[in-house]
């Protein structure tokens, strides 16, 4: 007997990397194997040396084939098997390592906003649908759309066993989120990029297409984010949780650090961070409670409890997950070490 293995990369495509998969076949009870790919084809090689080497880093059962068959998320290795120049994670895991100590935990809200050819779903042909506000967790056909896609989306995930918090409809028709988490950063990273898969996966299904893009539509509608929630066991549990929450807010806005991050979270951020549409602007750095015109935000029930953890609003819908938690944990958790607030 034989099952189906799901082989997902992320490949070298600029700005935004894109998904790739193909399946391999493999009897019963086998292991993993590394496995090769036409670099070529993905922005990731030349073609008189084209070969790309797929190791597998993280598995999880297949929800649309069933069965015994498997997803299983790659990282990408040059022939030598050194980590390839498009592969983030590897830099993630080595600073995840040295701050495991702090355990660091992150939950991220991935928006997204579902296409139907060239309109965002539910907007009208050659016209705009009534203006934003009623749409933000909604519900009824007039506001909602896509819910059967989303929904699906959901099932399919759970059934994976990914560590999915939640899902709501978000402020532009169309637009839609789900949150993975509260889990350590590359576990968080692995499984975001398989939930993100199996979105585009199962929105294959219902014909629609399924967009990062944090502008997807111009004018007065909300981009598209990747809020990122983030805690050290100190902001989560200790009695000086909140004063490590703020040295942490304090260090994102320090010397060049707010321009390193925003640069690395995502493209296109500079067409979302306008400081409108509950946006700060890009190059403007600041935090506040319960305030999500902010660049970080410190939710009204940290506050009132004195620990708990900060929210990240800068990085788009189509950030390198990989990317912002390792920037996340090496600024805040240098900072919270450097102060013994650990």
């Amino acid at each position: 007997m034989t099952f189906k293995a799901e082989y997902i990369w992320i490949d070298g495509t600029m700005p935004t990397a894109k998904l790739r998969s193909k399946t391999k076949i493999l009897a019963d009870g086998a292991e993993l194997p590394l496995w090769g790919f036409d670099g070529s084809s993905t922005n990731q090689a030349k073609g008189g040396a084209s070969d790309c080497v797929l190791r597998p880093v993280f598995s999880c059962p297949d929800p649309i084939r069933g069965g015994a068959d498997l997803l299983v998320l790659c990282e990408v290795l040059d022939t030598d098997l050194a980590p390839h120049e498009s592969n983030t994670r590897a830099e993630l895991t080595e600073v995840a390592a040295r701050f495991a100590a702090q355990e660091p935990v992150f939950g991220i809200e991935q928006e997204y906003t579902f296409f139907e050819g060239d309109r965002p779903l539910g907007f009208p042909v050659g016209g705009f649908p009534a203006p934003q506000g009623g749409y933000y967790c909604g519900v009824g056909v007039d506001e909602i759309h896509g819910r059967d896609v989303v929904e699906a989306h959901l099932d399919n995930c759970l059934k994976a066993g990914l560590g999915i918090s939640g899902i709501n409809a978000e402020v532009m028709p169309g637009q839609w989120e789900f949150q993975v988490g509260p889990l350590p950063a590359v576990e968080v990273a692995d499984q975001l990029w398989i939930a993100r898969w199996l979105l585009y996966r199962t929105a294959e299904d219902f014909g629609v297409a399924a967009t990062l893009d944090p502008k997807p539509v111009k004018g007065d509608w909300n981009g598209a984010g990747a809020h990122t929630n983030f805690s050290t066991r100190v902001m989560r549990e200790g009695p000086e949780g909140y004063a490590a929450i703020v040295a942490a807010c304090e260090s994102l806005g320090e010397g060049s650090k707010p321009l390193d991050h925003v640069k690395n979270y995502g493209a296109g951020i500079d067409d979302r961070l306008t400081g409108l549409h509950e946006t700060a602007p890009w190059n403007e750095y600041s935090y506040g409670v319960s305030d999500r015109g902010a660049s970080v935000r410190i939710p009204w029930q940290v506050e009132k409890d004195g620990k708990g953890y900060l929210e990240d609003r800068r990085p788009n819908a189509n950030v390198d997950p990989y990317v912002v938690t390792r920037l996340m944990v090496d600024t805040c958790c240098t900072a919270l070490e450097k102060t013994g607030q650990v």
